[in-house]
């Protein structure tokens, strides 16, 4: 076990200089039409590559995936061009970053679908959900999320190959590696729980068969691009977007297990909010015990919080989201001790290079 966030680590294919994660953060600054990365996104990236490994904002599989506006996307050549640009930014800088990726299912609008419902494992409306979409003038406003429509299993299979398609597509954009995004409420956690997933079929009812999704783009992926290069996040304990489930502990457990030896780390992702529910101890005992990989955790961590986690051999990696959103020298902030800057909390989504590029370093605002 560690106690130090700044000693290098293995993952996969990559040697990490530190523990330091940048967390996945969308920021929803891609340009359009298109959901095209840009240019801007790219000095967004490489000002962060202190961080032993970079994980993109969430990216579209397909043009049906999407759920929120000006979200980027990896399935067209203009998307990947421009991804191009990032990774070059951010290995020329010396970094190392992988692409999540993911789809949205029912955490979606008509405005995305042509006038269309959303998809998910089943007909079931997330109550109290909403996305943000922007009006023509880039002026955003939350909407509600309406009833989806039952995926067909043809339909999942199809998803599973854009899944496989857009990892490909990652790295053929100079990605390190791809996230799968299994957490928060979007479409992969759908069908892990019961209280998403009503289906009848061979993707619903029993812990292993609402395992059955995962599992296909999991192997779907590691297939095209190696397990060495996959890591996937799970969120056994946010219960947002309507998803309290009482099963999902279990199906998380038998999820871990069964992803030992065939991915490159698990992310757990963790409530951040005040008063939100703590991930219990033994927990963290049956996950480290289950999976043999590195675990990656994150969730309004601190520096002391960072390393008592290590120290309890629940993690190998820590990811830091909106700290380093005002502190693009985050790393070198918690080696010195550093006080952190505060991020402005209007200029999160959308926007142009306030409230992104312009936040100074430690050194930089001394200057």
């Amino acid at each position: 076990m560690t106690t130090d966030l700044f000693s290098p680590m293995p993952l996969g294919p990559l040697t990490l200089p530190n523990r330091i994660v940048m967390a996945p953060m969308t920021r929803a600054r891609s340009a359009q039409p298109g959901n095209v990365p840009t240019a801007l996104m790219a000095e967004y990236y490489a000002q962060r590559v202190s961080a032993g490994l970079i994980i993109t904002e969430a990216t579209q599989i397909s043009a049906s995936a999407q759920g929120y506006s000006f979200t980027p996307g990896v399935y067209s050549a203009e998307q990947i061009a421009g991804w191009r640009g990032v990774t070059a930014a951010v290995h020329h800088a010396g970094g190392r970053i992988f692409n999540q990726i993911w789809h949205v299912g029912r955490v979606s609008h008509p405005v995305f679908h042509a006038g269309g419902q959303p998809v998910a494992p089943s007909a079931i409306q997330p109550r109290g959900t909403q996305v943000w979409v922007a009006d023509a003038d880039g002026v955003g406003r939350m909407l509600d999320c309406p009833l989806p429509r039952a995926l067909t299993r043809v339909e999942i299979a199809g998803i599973v190959a854009d899944f496989r398609q857009a990892a490909r597509n990652a790295i053929d954009a100079g990605f390190d590696g791809v996230e799968l995004h299994a957490a928060n409420g979007y479409l992969i956690d759908q069908f892990l729980r019961s209280t998403s997933n009503r289906r009848d079929d061979e993707y619903g009812g029993s812990p292993q068969n609402r395992l059955r999704f995962l599992q296909e783009v999991v192997a779907a992926v590691a297939a095209e691009i190696g397990g060495e290069r996959v890591g996937v996040r799970l969120a056994p304990y946010i219960t947002a977007k309507d998803m309290a489930d009482p099963d999902i502990i279990d199906t998380i457990a038998l999820a871990a297990a069964w992803l030992s030896g065939k991915v490159a780390y698990l992310h757990l992702s963790e409530a951040d909010w005040d008063d939100a529910p703590q991930v219990p101890d033994a927990f963290r005992d049956r996950l480290r015990a289950s999976f043999a990989g590195a675990l990656i955790v994150a969730g309004r961590y601190d520096r002391q919080r960072a390393v008592a986690v290590l120290a309890r051999g629940w993690a190998d990696l820590v990811a830091f989201g909106r700290p380093f959103v005002a502190n693009p020298d985050l790393p070198e902030r918690l080696r010195r001790n550093w006080p952190l800057a505060e991020l402005d909390p209007t200029t999160l989504f959308g926007g142009s290079a306030a409230g992104y590029t312009r936040y100074p370093t430690f050194q930089g605002a001394l200057a």
